[in-house]
């Protein structure tokens, strides 16, 4: 991709990131409920200090000058004050995402370590009951609800088995002090194997759920793509030259057959984020999608709004590269 390429690739991803702003201000804007009348509860209050607490937070703007208010400050870097927390809104968010980003990753290591070798499996054995199999337990996968298969996965192993944690990123003996903030690998630099097996012990269950339908999605496009690569002359040449069939393919079909699910996996690893936030609700896990998910409810307007946009960023850049490397993969392929 030529430089001019890329830079008008980059362009195109502005108005998506306004739109999205312009959509996610105005739900939240016409969302029922207000934030002064949550934050201010049972309280006894006078007119006078509701209006001032209203004034405070900028709510006493119209909606219109407060967007384009948030818009100006966010193109600054600044989000604003969270209502509820009386913090800039990035800071509140830096403190949660380094939860949210080991979840991901651990999701995505699992999906992709079963995704794969399955997939392969399943193409080399076309039409045996193991590919059948794995034809239905990929459907099941993706059709699953995660908060229902996180739900039955607690109620097996944390409340019938005993064997793991029902919330939490660890428990309060293996804390360690933070270096990355990701509880896994802090536990492994600080020499604390005992808090990395309590970590690992957290993270299993939710990133099971979180990584069961981009497990199930890419074990299906790597069967579809093993099997279409299978067909190709240079394959077909290859086996009449009498090469070993586990170098044919591994060596030969494999590598081309992967280029499609790399792709798709840059892709899925977006809907990443989407999917955390009821995973981490329903695990207490305590990272950006559950703080979004209790902002919703509060209607802590500045705080949904930064991290939804973080989300859109982070989606748009991710296919992004997914494009990028589909070229780098596949340079017969020109965007």
């Amino acid at each position: 991709m030529t430089p001019g390429k890329l830079v008008e690739r980059l362009l195109h991803l502005i108005p998506v990131l306004a739109g999205v702003s312009v959509i996610v201000f105005l739900m939240m804007t016409l969302t029922p409920g207000d934030p002064v009348e949550i934050m201010i509860g049972d309280q006894n209050i006078t007119e006078e200090g509701e209006a001032a607490l209203r004034r405070d937070l900028g709510l006493d703007k119209p909606v219109f000058q407060r967007f384009f208010i948030f818009v100006g400050n966010a193109l600054q870097g600044d989000f604003g004050l969270s209502f509820f927390h009386r913090r800039p809104v990035i800071d509140v968010i830096a403190e949660r995402l380094p939860a949210t980003i080991e979840l991901s990753l651990v999701a995505l290591i699992i999906a992709l370590a079963t995704a794969i070798p399955l997939g392969v499996l399943a193409a080399i054995r076309k039409n045996s009951i193991f590919d059948k199999l794995a034809t239905v337990g990929s459907l099941l996968g993706v059709s699953l609800p995660g908060f229902w298969f996180g739900i039955l996965l607690l109620m097996l192993f944390s409340v019938h088995l005993h064997l793991l944690p029902v919330s939490g990123r660890v428990g309060f003996e293996s804390e360690v002090e933070p270096i990355t903030h990701m509880l896994l690998l802090d536990s492994l630099l600080r020499g604390r194997f005992d808090a990395f097996l309590d970590a690992l012990s957290h993270i299993i269950l939710p990133a099971v759920t979180l990584g069961l339908p981009m497990t199930a999605i890419l074990m299906r496009v790597t069967r579809t793509s093993m099997l279409e690569v299978m067909r190709q002359d240079y394959i077909t040449f290859a086996e009449a030259k009498g090469l070993n069939r586990n170098r044919i393919l591994f060596r030969h079909a494999l590598k081309n057959a992967l280029i499609p699910t790399v792709s798709v996996a840059a892709i899925e690893t977006g809907s990443l984020l989407g999917g955390n936030m009821i995973v981490e609700t329903v695990f207490g896990w305590p990272g950006l999608g559950r703080l979004v998910v209790e902002s919703i409810f509060l209607r802590n307007y500045p705080l949904v709004q930064a991290a939804v946009l973080f989300y859109a960023v982070t989606y748009v850049l991710l296919n992004f590269l997914a494009d990028i490397l589909y070229t780098v993969l596949n340079p017969r392929v020109e965007l």
